[in-house]
């Protein structure tokens, strides 16, 4: 792999401080983004930011205008502009867009909102932070209409979300769009240290390790009785595995991507177990923990829990034959010395940074970026745990990227994304809402063994 590929497959110099004189001089560029998904990370929900430095409660789109900000202050001439929102509640749409000082008139509501965004010539950039289950149909959406894309992480609930996921992250390099997902650790400077150095040799290759991602159930929104079920399952997605793909897509991604980053490959399959005892809402698992087999006898454990009350730990932590790597933070040799590690990258709240790094894609002024096959690929590995703990069964990659004749290649959470967009309601999931997935049973309608 030469120093090109190299940079345009890791995106280690995203990061990088260095602008360029090209870019500086640059004629100004406005960057025209559209937000289909207005909850709190699309546009900072109902909250208003206190100041530049809230970065989360300011949402996606409060990121990238931070994020142009930055560049300016660094001699970029770039200026990003909100041009118009969708959400399917109307009412979060059009908060955002008095928000954000656009006028209604440029906010869209329903499951099919997000195609008129798509049909608009004066929107550059879309940001996708609807539930995970319509992220690939949005994310094809997007680069078929020639939008460049930030899609929140994780990008698909089940095997055929993450096919098409990848079939649109492909579309989009020959077109050249730009794909960044919300996996932001590629962006943080600690964990790019460590990943060039594990690239360059200073550090040993990884052996074994644990990825955790233990804390609460984030929130429960109770059903009223004038929701209808789309209404319901679009307004507590979070704890229905149909809309979120379980936590373990939803949340833990996180961790399981920066195993996938580190190692610079995939897991070859994984067994798992979990179970429900403690949700209060939903029909997704409390807690998974599995064994991921990337071959060369290389292991990573993976767990994670949502359950209130608990110890919280959100981590990486990777063993090579000479060092232990805490993910983000420090690398130490097995007698405690601490490695010192290099590299030419931006301490920015990451983000932020991902999306600097973003522009620079877009604008010519950094690297070309191109995140979505890693995300769906690390959002494939949640599924693969899912999967396994909800049968009891081994699951390959293989199960969900290539095996035609796998009983998991085809198997799709119901309602689909397509079904939203229908006429009338939608069926609730086969388990209901408050009932258990019990481990061991036939899940979606699986076949049982003879």
């Amino acid at each position: 792999m030469n120093r090109r590929d190299f940079i345009k497959g890791s995106a280690l110099a995203a990061g990088a401080v260095g602008i360029g004189a090209q870019a500086a001089e640059s004629k100004p560029k406005t960057i025209r983004v559209a937000v289909v998904g207005c909850g709190g990370r699309g546009t900072g929900g109902a909250g208003q930011p206190n100041g530049p430095q809230d970065f989360y409660r300011q949402g996606a789109l409060g990121n990238v205008l931070n994020a142009a900000q930055l560049l300016r202050e660094q001699g970029v001439a770039v200026e990003v502009k909100p041009v118009a929102f969708a959400d399917y509640f109307l009412d979060k749409a059009k908060f955002a867009a008095k928000k954000f000082g656009v006028e209604e008139a440029n906010a869209y509501g329903g499951a099919n909102g997000y195609k008129e965004i798509m049909k608009r010539s004066d929107v550059d950039m879309v940001i996708l932070t609807t539930p995970l289950n319509f992220r690939p149909r949005h994310t094809m959406a997007a680069v078929e209409a020639g939008k460049h894309v930030f899609a929140e992480k994780g990008v698909a609930v089940d095997a055929p979300g993450v096919r098409l996921m990848i079939e649109a992250s492909k579309k989009a390099e020959e077109k050249k769009l730009t794909i960044v997902c919300g996996t932001q650790r590629r962006h943080q400077r600690g964990y790019l240290l460590q990943a060039k150095a594990l690239k360059d040799g200073t550090v040993s290759p990884i052996v074994g390790g644990e990825v955790y991602w233990n804390g609460r159930v984030p929130w429960v929104r109770n059903r009223t009785p004038e929701q209808s079920n789309k209404d319901y399952l679009c307004n507590n997605w979070l704890n229905f595995t149909e809309l979120s793909g379980d936590h373990i897509c939803e949340q833990h991604v996180h961790n399981i991507d920066v195993a996938n980053w580190f190692l610079g490959r995939y897991p070859k399959s994984v067994v798992a177990f979990g179970a429900r005892m403690r949700r209060v809402s939903g029909n997704q698992y409390d807690f998974f923990s599995g064994d991921f087999d990337y071959g060369d006898g290389v292991h990573i454990h993976s767990m994670c829990r949502q359950i209130d009350g608990c110890k919280n730990d959100v981590r990486e932590y990777f063993r090579t034959a000479n060092e232990i790597i805490a993910g983000g933070q420090s690398v130490k040799r097995l007698d405690g010395t601490k490695v010192e590690l290099t590299g030419d990258f931006a301490d920015v709240n990451p983000y932020v940074q991902e999306h600097v790094d973003m522009l620079k894609s877009i604008l010519g002024a950094g690297p070309y970026l191109n995140e979505g096959e890693a995300c769906a690929m690390s959002t494939a590995c949640g599924i693969m745990i899912r999967i396994s703990a909800y049968t009891g069964q081994i699951v390959t990659m293989n199960d969900i990227v290539k095996s035609k004749n796998s009983p998991y290649y085809n198997l799709a959470c119901t309602p689909t994304p397509e079904d939203f967009e229908k006429d009338g309601d939608v069926p609730m999931p086969v388990l209901g809402d408050n009932q258990y997935a019990l481990p061991g049973l036939p899940w979606r309608g699986l076949p049982k063994k003879a």
